[in-house]
């Protein structure tokens, strides 16, 4: 980046900049970013099974078979939000969360970063209320099943699948 950009929407959960870059080559060009804030991602795995979400996502207007995820909170650690959507979303609690790294979603156009865990130990959990605005069915379903989902395209979700290639793969 060269310094130069405007803002073109700021939002609670995100920012769009059109900013000027210098490329490698010396190059400028002007682009858009969107910068979502980072976000956390946990594959929950009780015994053979893994516990996933069938839930609604409004920008493509279709149902997804995918792994607990959210975006972190300011002053939120990686960890802190994997613990906290893991009961928002599932209604469950993990003893051991093992960390698996971490993607960037999109890199042609968003900073998004996910930080990747595993998670073991899991017992029922309310200590945070589910979001009204989502529609989530906590399903659980075979390791084995998991990963033939991602091969046959069932499972399409990209966060998904990096977690089912670390942690089952």
């Amino acid at each position: 980046m060269t310094g130069k950009a405007t803002e073109i929407y700021r939002g609670k959960r995100l920012r769009v900049v059109k900013e000027l870059y210098r490329l490698p080559s010396g190059r400028e060009k002007e682009r858009v970013v969107i910068h979502p804030g980072d976000a956390a991602a946990m594959l929950p795995i009780e015994g053979d099974s893994c516990i996933l979400l069938r839930q609604f996502r409004f920008a493509i207007g279709e149902y997804l078979c995918e792994a607990p995820a959210g975006t972190m909170d300011p002053g939120e650690t990686p960890l802190a939000t994997a613990q906290r959507e893991l009961i928002e979303e599932t209604g469950l609690s993990g003893s051991n969360f093992i960390p698996r790294g971490s993607i960037y979603t999109t890199p042609g156009f968003t900073t998004e970063k996910i930080h990747l865990f595993e998670v073991r130990g899991l017992t029922p959990s309310h200590e945070y209320p589910k979001d009204e605005d989502e529609d989530i069915e906590v399903v659980r379903v075979p390791a084995t099943e998991v990963l033939a989902m991602v091969r046959d395209g069932r499972i399409c979700d990209a966060k998904t699948i990096a977690l089912a290639c670390r942690c089952l793969g």
